[in-house]
């Protein structure tokens, strides 16, 4: 980022004229790509890698629910083998005579086996089911790392927004101060004040300055930010907020918020598809008090070699086809251990999702709380605000006119530009409850902010 400005200052004492002048411009040497909140959030959703990153994590999640993964379809298995056995035998008689011989045997074996589990106590059916549920906290989680997007770009621009109005109040002081300073020069040179006053109006000039410098560059960190949470390659790029202002949202209504964060919040939903999966757990584990059924068939084709047997190779072809049915009846306890903790989950599963809803109903009413009073603080400072022009207005032309001090319309220009930083940071807090309350209710994604 490239700030420049240009401080020319001609000092002469005991009445020669004094002139300074400030040009301030904020890369003007790059162009401004302006952009909407609504081309921000489209931006972002393409770019942004920790949308990208939970996109894959999802479709993990819908590829992994399958009734095959579940164990619900037969499994096929292709093999073939190749091996053989050489002996070399030596018989002893009991009269002492040895003999030796040797063989050699080769086979070759293929087929097909095919292994299904027809029943295992519904535990199969309990698998399926839970991957679907892992599914849809899948989409969930994905949900919810679009939420937090959305309201970290939207907080963000309105930031933006808000120091740029600050930069430009800022501005507008430093333009004050540097007319303050003329006019006081005037006066100086023609013996009407004194060198205090001169002096007084240049500290104020330079703190203006200085303190336009300053927001300057906090308006550039918040850019960087912004094209941060984009995404964008070129991080500095000077993105210019297509509004100028904060729009603001006066008619939420707290009862619906609630109604809506109860059947939308996504945390909560969340804690509802934990509680279904630990239900699920238990589940599968009961199938474990149910006996098994499987099957499994094939066909294959076997050759053998000999070479000292009563005949050389012996084939076998052929289809197979068998069942199995067992029942596990003692396991060391096991079944009923895991039966037990999976009951305990399903109940600390249950308190969670309570523990959920008190904490959403009070961070709601924390939320409501500071956007209504904010509410009121906007209408005061409205009125504060156009009160503080109207009380400049007057200084500025009595000032002109030498009938106010350097001091009090210094006064004056303050109470100004902080009735307007006051009015900028009430809009922006407003702003910031409703984005909160509207994450909260589970409706940022499907609202206009």
């Amino acid at each position: 980022m490239i700030v420049r400005f240009v401080i020319v200052l001609a000092v002469a004492v005991h009445g020669t004229a004094i002139t300074a002048t400030v040009n301030g411009s904020m890369d003007q040497d790059r162009p401004g790509y302006h952009i909407t909140l609504k081309e921000c959030i489209e931006t972002g959703l393409q770019n942004n890698y920790s949308v990208r990153i939970m996109r894959n994590v999802e479709q993990q999640a819908v590829n992994n629910a399958t009734r095959g993964n579940a164990g619900q379809l037969p499994t096929l298995d292709l093999s073939a083998s190749y091996g053989g056995t050489y002996y070399n035998n030596r018989y002893y008689y009991p009269d002492g005579e040895q003999v030796s011989a040797s063989s050699l045997n080769n086979n070759i074996q293929a087929g097909v086996d095919m292994n299904w589990t027809l029943f295992d106590g519904f535990a199969i059916r309990a698998n399926y089911q839970k991957l679907q549920e892992l599914k849809i906290k899948g989409e969930l989680d994905m949900r919810l790392t679009l939420e937090d997007f959305v309201a970290s770009v939207a907080s963000e621009y309105y930031l933006l927004i808000r120091q740029k109005v600050r930069l430009d109040n800022l501005r507008q002081s430093v333009t004050l101060s540097r007319e303050r300073l003329r006019i006081v020069q005037e006066s100086f040179h023609i013996g009407a004040s004194s060198g205090l006053d001169y002096q007084q109006a240049q500290v104020d000039y330079n703190a203006d300055t200085s303190d336009y410098l300053a927001q300057a560059e906090l308006v550039n960190r918040s850019i960087i930010k912004l094209n941060e949470l984009l995404a964008l390659d070129d991080v500095e790029r000077n993105t210019i907020p297509a509004d100028t202002s904060i729009k603001l949202n006066l008619y939420l209504d707290k009862d619906q918020l609630w109604h809506n964060t109860l059947k939308n919040n996504t945390t909560l939903l969340k804690s509802i598809s934990d509680r279904t999966i630990s239900e699920l757990d238990l589940k599968r584990v009961q199938g474990r008090n149910y006996p098994y059924l499987r099957l499994n068939a094939g066909y294959g084709y076997r050759q053998y070699w000999y070479t000292n047997s009563t005949y050389d190779r012996n084939n076998q072809f052929g289809p197979t086809l068998g069942a199995s049915m067992g029942f596990a009846i003692y396991d060391a306890g096991n079944r009923r251990r895991e039966q037990a903790n999976a009951r305990l989950s399903i109940e600390n599963s249950r308190l969670c999702q309570e523990e959920m809803e008190t904490t959403l109903q009070a961070n709601l009413s924390s939320l409501w709380m500071a956007y209504d009073n904010n509410l009121n603080l906007w209408k005061i400072e409205k009125s504060n605000l156009q009160v503080a022009r109207g009380n400049f207005d007057i200084a500025m032309e009595r000032y002109r006119l030498r009938e106010l001090s350097g001091i009090e319309l210094r006064e004056a220009q303050l109470s100004l530009l902080q009735s307007e930083e006051r009015l900028s940071t009430v809009e922006y807090n407003i702003k910031i409850c409703e984005i909160s309350l509207l994450l909260l209710s589970g409706d940022i994604l499907a609202c206009e902010l």
